[in-house]
């Protein structure tokens, strides 16, 4: 039998994809990244209000042409709300994850944020919850601890009846092993797609999936669409892609890969926006106006022009939400 959704579920999602369906989020929730990008030698000098401000500057230009916009609680998610800088018609997913992770670099463990979780996310109007989760499919113990984490959130966001998109971030367990190198890169493909497998069973709404390949060691376009409909086919829920700090160029051309292969949009970042925090604040709103909005708008297209809208997925029984007379009295 296929997946059906809950009324809230199913309203959060429409809510965080465009009128077609597509998911073109621009994804804002950076904190220590985009500390270390303003002042790469001293990132804890950066203050609260710079990254603030930052968030705001990015979010007044882009928000309009986004479907949604991934924000952190941190700096972003109630600061423009309050500013009155979201449109009405632009949805907000937050992330419920604290950033970075505990333990090693070759065994990696994601938290909730302290005092955050998916209840203040519903309660604050959110459409959306996301969640980062380092995780290799080899880990043994750890990759379960990781596992039982998303199961958690799940359950909360069923209990809250709010969508849950999940961000599985692949690593190798090697701790001299490069995560961009290419011993690593022969890896990754194997490891994203069981990953797929895995995690979008665990009760999630949409996997935010990496590229299956790092593309500089494997940039056979042919290749790369494969891989990507073996991801296609692993995940259980509709899938978007994320930039993972590509550059623009590179990102365009995984998008169309991935839509063709069976991606529902992308929830883009740095691919859009990451040159703007090492530019003069006197020079960022000329490039967000237009370079990056011509980015943003041409990834939307493509994703558009090749992509399945979330609604399509195979996973879902006809009708997606059915209600029943006397729903209310259950709900």
């Amino acid at each position: 039998m296929g997946k059906q959704l809950s009324i809230g579920k199913y309203l959060g999602l429409k809510k965080i994809a465009n009128e077609k369906g597509l998911i073109t989020i621009t994804a804002m929730d950076h904190r220590g990244s985009l500390k270390r990008a303003l002042r790469p030698e001293d990132p804890g000098s950066v203050t609260y209000e710079e990254v603030v401000q930052l968030k705001m500057q990015i979010a007044r230009h882009l928000a309009p042409h986004s479907s949604a916009l991934l924000l952190d609680p941190i700096y972003a998610a109630a600061q423009l709300i309050a500013a009155d800088i979201v449109p009405r018609n632009t949805g907000i997913l937050v992330a419920v994850e604290k950033s970075g992770y505990s333990g090693s670099s070759n065994a990696r463990v994601s938290q909730i944020l302290p005092d955050w979780g998916v209840e203040k996310i519903k309660r604050m109007g959110a459409n959306a919850v996301k969640m980062l989760l380092y995780y290799n499919p080899d880990a043994g113990d750890l990759a379960k601890r990781q596992e039982d984490l998303v199961v958690q959130v799940a359950e909360d966001c069923k209990k809250y009846d709010i969508p849950f998109l999940l961000e599985p971030i692949t690593y190798p367990l090697d701790p001299n092993m490069d995560a961009k190198g290419p011993e690593f890169a022969k890896l990754k493909p194997d490891l994203v797609i069981r990953s797929a497998d895995k995690l979008s069973g665990l009760g999630i709404d949409v996997l935010k999936a990496e590229f299956p390949v790092i593309a500089k060691y494997h940039n056979d376009e042919k290749e790369q669409f494969e891989l990507c409909k073996e991801l296609d086919s692993a995940s259980k829920v509709p899938w978007t892609l994320l930039s993972a700090g590509e550059t623009y160029d590179v990102f365009f051309r995984q998008v169309i890969i991935a839509s063709e292969a069976g991606a529902s949009g992308f929830l883009a970042g740095r691919a859009i926006w990451q040159e703007v925090p090492k530019l003069p604040p006197e020079e960022r709103d000329h490039f967000l106006a237009t370079t990056s909005v011509m980015r943003l708008k041409n990834i939307a297209n493509v994703a558009e022009a090749y992509g399945r809208p979330w609604f399509e997925h195979p996973s879902f029984d006809k009708p997606i939400c059915p209600v029943k007379e006397g729903w209310y009295a259950t709900y």
